[in-house]
């Protein structure tokens, strides 16, 4: 399996990110002194690609995959992007507060600690439905891990389209998101003109 190991902070300072996407309270030093960089409209287009691909830790072959499903779902494909990564199994995970970080929660899904609608599921990248309810399982509810995680992210806003239930590790998905729900700084209409060129 491909594994992204770049450090974090400086793919952060590359890409004029705030870490706090990743769910890392660190700030970029040198944000700052990049944002007065000109990038050609090219440019400009790969960053927000990278940007996608980097937040939800999907490498190139699937985040190609998943532009190409988006373009045959109704609607912009644009909105259909972002809301087929937002679906993904390990990010509900965090959304929902389970995990610190997207990493965190991929880590959790691939060590079978989670369940779908009662089955186990260990594939981060599995697209959850509305409805479906994603559980960890009873063995790991009381473990340190799970306990230190519910005490990091016990103050974390989950999103209106999922219903989280903190005390049991619960969380089931209401609806799908709509685009003004998902907080990712990515301007999708540029990755959408980066792949019809």
């Amino acid at each position: 399996m491909a594994v992204d190991r770049v450090p974090v902070l400086k793919r952060c300072r590359s890409l004029d990110m705030d870490p706090t996407f990743l769910g890392i309270d660190k700030k970029s030093k040198r944000a700052a002194q990049r944002a007065n960089r000109k990038l050609s409209e090219y440019g400009t287009q790969l960053r927000e690609k990278q940007k996608a691909k980097f937040i939800y830790g999907v490498l190139e072959k699937p985040f190609r995959n998943y532009f190409a499903k988006a373009s045959k779902m109704n609607g912009q494909i644009g909105t259909n992007l972002m809301v087929l990564l937002e679906m993904r199994l390990d990010n509900v995970m965090f959304r929902s507060g389970f995990a610190r970080t997207r990493k965190e929660a991929r880590q959790i899904v691939d060590h079978k600690f989670v369940t779908v609608n009662g089955k186990n599921v260990n594939i981060p990248s599995y697209e959850v439905k509305a409805g479906d309810v994603i559980e960890v399982k009873e063995k790991y509810k009381t473990s340190q891990r799970m306990k230190d995680i519910a005490e990091t992210c016990g103050g974390r806003m989950v999103p209106a389209w999922l219903d989280a239930e903190a005390d049991t590790f619960k969380v089931t998905v209401k609806q799908l998101p709509a685009r003004e729900e998902i907080d990712v700084p990515v301007d999708e209409m540029a990755i959408v003109e980066l792949y019809s060129k």
